[in-house]
């Protein structure tokens, strides 16, 4: 077996201990290289010398190593201690052979600050609210967070059995959205209508499903006012000079419910001037009476616009009611922006009811949550010049949803190596099956295979039922990968009974919980071609030049030049470049980047 290794002590210290865990294998690079990482990171690894540790990291290209309560994952797959051996000839253990569960979802609720049971309002439906973008600029990927987790929750919910109806609204008037068409000298509404536009793109890039409603501020002014006039109505509110109308937080006496905020400690808010008209400081705009070139339309009050709060009640009210299951956003709407609505909706109809308040935490950076105002953020567009978007889904999914996220380059590129894991197992799979004719096809699975992916699908449902676990949740996704390695790399895998059948319901079944997870595309040969392309625009070199580079490495080690083999290949490596011996010839992936230091040798 060649395992691309051209220094003399790989093959002089290293091939007996190699031999031993390769000697079940058929003679693919790839599935060897995988069961190299995990039995040597395992073992004794950290105890080979410099030169050797590089060049078998080089050969892995499965999961990040993560642990998890459920066991210790290395490289793809989760060795559990309770896990019972298997008696399928795949050298796979999956415990608890179970039927498929159906599970009930468990949500934290930020109203309760505890885990609670999802129970739908009306039986088979859903109705979900998300707060949306203020539309002045590009979206960072603060944002991009916010809108796949709470695409997850949509697809999750639709997994459930519930017809969910997904309303996400666009702030297209605002302060921020004025102040910066002045600068551009551009019509606000010209510019919120173009950037709305733009967010779309980028939501459609990285596979966010389109809401069922996506609402307007200015389509909606007259839901606004009436919403206004019934708070007026009902005592909460008052009218200023020049036509101003605040809401009175001192007349709400719930007011905090969400936030924990008592009054004495509420301030005005990021987006609500402190006025010597207001009764208190902390009540909010609800009207905005006009100033000179801006934006405005009538109302009982005098010319002017909505305030930000306010907005968001009427929409919501306008496309599910007063009563609806889900609001989200993310953590930092909790105060002042939810805390307002919840009141505002409370004030305008006193039946008002949302159960469910969902927030996802920060994307930060050293420590400081991502903003525009903070100058700290990054563009969903600047990221994808560089990561593919499927990438940078499964970067942003990797941690609970409502942990705080540190944005990272190093773990951008974990996430494209796991994901260039995932597609190539699957366009192998995809292969192997291809000049296969199913002779049992119509005929039920094997009732010993259906429980084996039945433990799959019940490990990633009990992920995604609690609380969202989707880090969990691509554990679980792990085993079926691992499973289809063994099947189609490894002697003992193919020997399986029934073995293409089991390799097509394994794929059928991982291709099913990607979607949930909005990470499946229509083509794995695509994406694979597409990661190698954003891998190459990363190391600033072209295809070309690493197709040279291995040539040049074949010459020489055909001359026994093992150090400057070991150069070239660690060269590439540095550039996040692995090259792959295989019985057909060398061929390169995109790799996590190697350290410099790493490859410096006592």
């Amino acid at each position: 077996m060649n395992l691309g290794a051209s220094h003399p002590m790989l093959r002089v210290k290293s091939m007996p201990i190699i031999h031993h865990f390769l000697h079940s294998f058929s003679g693919n690079p790839r599935a060897s290289a995988f069961w190299i990482s995990f039995s040597f990171r395992s073992s004794g690894f950290r105890s080979l010398t410099p030169h050797l540790r590089p060049i078998l990291k080089l050969r892995t290209h499965g999961f990040l190593g993560i642990k998890s309560h459920a066991g210790i994952k290395h490289r793809g797959f989760c060795v559990d201690s309770n896990s019972e051996p298997s008696n399928s000839g795949s050298g796979v253990s999956i415990k608890n052979n179970k039927k498929i569960e159906e599970t009930d979802l468990y949500i934290f609720n930020t109203m309760s600050k505890k885990k609670e049971l999802f129970k739908a309002r009306e039986p088979g439906k859903v109705g979900m609210y998300v707060c949306g973008v203020t539309a002045y600029d590009y979206s960072h990927i603060g944002h991009a967070r916010v809108y796949v987790t709470f695409d997850i929750l949509y697809r999750y919910l639709q997994r459930l059995g519930y017809e969910v109806k997904y309303v996400r609204n666009f702030t297209d008037i605002d302060d921020k959205i004025i102040s910066r068409a002045n600068d551009l000298g551009e019509n606000p509404l010209s510019l919120s209508n173009r950037f709305c536009k733009e967010f779309q793109v980028d939501m459609a890039e990285l596979n966010c499903l389109p809401p069922s409603v996506e609402p307007r501020v200015t389509d909606h002014i007259n839901q606004i006012i009436e919403m206004i006039q019934q708070i007026l109505r009902n005592g909460y509110a008052y009218v200023v000079e020049n036509g101003d109308v605040y809401f009175s937080v001192d007349k709400y006496p719930k007011y905090g419910c969400l936030s924990g905020r008592k009054l004495d400690d509420n301030r005005a808010g990021e987006r609500i001037a402190v006025d010597s008209r207001k009764q208190n400081p902390a009540d909010f705009a609800l009207w905005k009476s006009a100033k000179p070139s801006e934006p405005f339309w009538d109302s009982p009050w005098g010319p002017g616009r909505p305030g930000w709060h306010i907005e968001c009640s009427a929409m919501s009210a306008a496309h599910l009611g007063y009563c609806f299951d889900i609001h989200g956003g993310g953590v930092d709407l909790i105060f002042p922006h939810h805390e307002n609505e919840i009141a505002q909706s409370c004030a305008s109809c006193n039946d008002s009811n949302v159960p469910y308040w969902i927030h996802n935490g920060f994307v930060t950076v050293d420590a400081e949550k991502m903003s525009k105002s903070l100058g700290n953020f990054f563009t969903i567009r600047e990221v994808l010049e560089s990561y593919h978007p499927l990438a940078l889904r499964l970067f942003l999914s990797g941690t609970h949803y409502r942990s705080q996220l540190n944005y990272s380059k190093s773990q951008l590129e974990n996430a494209s190596e796991r994901l260039f894991y995932i597609y190539q197992t699957l366009k192998d799979c995809e292969e192997c099956l291809s000049g296969h004719v199913r002779q049992s096809i119509g005929q039920p699975i094997p009732e010993d295979i259906q429980k084996r992916i039945n433990n799959i699908h019940n490990a990633f449902s009990s992920s995604m039922s609690n609380d969202l676990h989707i880090a969990m949740a691509l554990d679980a996704l792990s085993e079926p990968l691992k499973i289809m390695n063994d099947l189609m790399f490894t002697r003992q895998g193919r020997k399986q009974k029934l073995r293409m059948e089991f390799l097509d319901s394994l794929e059928v079944k991982t291709r099913d919980l990607l979607s949930d997870l909005g990470l499946m595309s229509p083509s794995y040969s695509e994406v694979l071609l597409q990661l190698k392309s954003k891998a190459l625009r990363r190391a600033g070199i072209t295809e070309d030049e690493v197709l040279q580079a291995i040539e040049k490495r074949a010459d020489a080690r055909a001359a026994k030049n093992y150090s400057e083999s070991d150069r070239i290949r660690r060269k590439l490596a540095v550039l996040g470049i692995a090259l792959m011996d295989e019985p057909s010839g060398t061929t390169w992936r995109p790799a996590i980047p190697l350290e410099e230091e790493e490859h410096v040798t006592s």
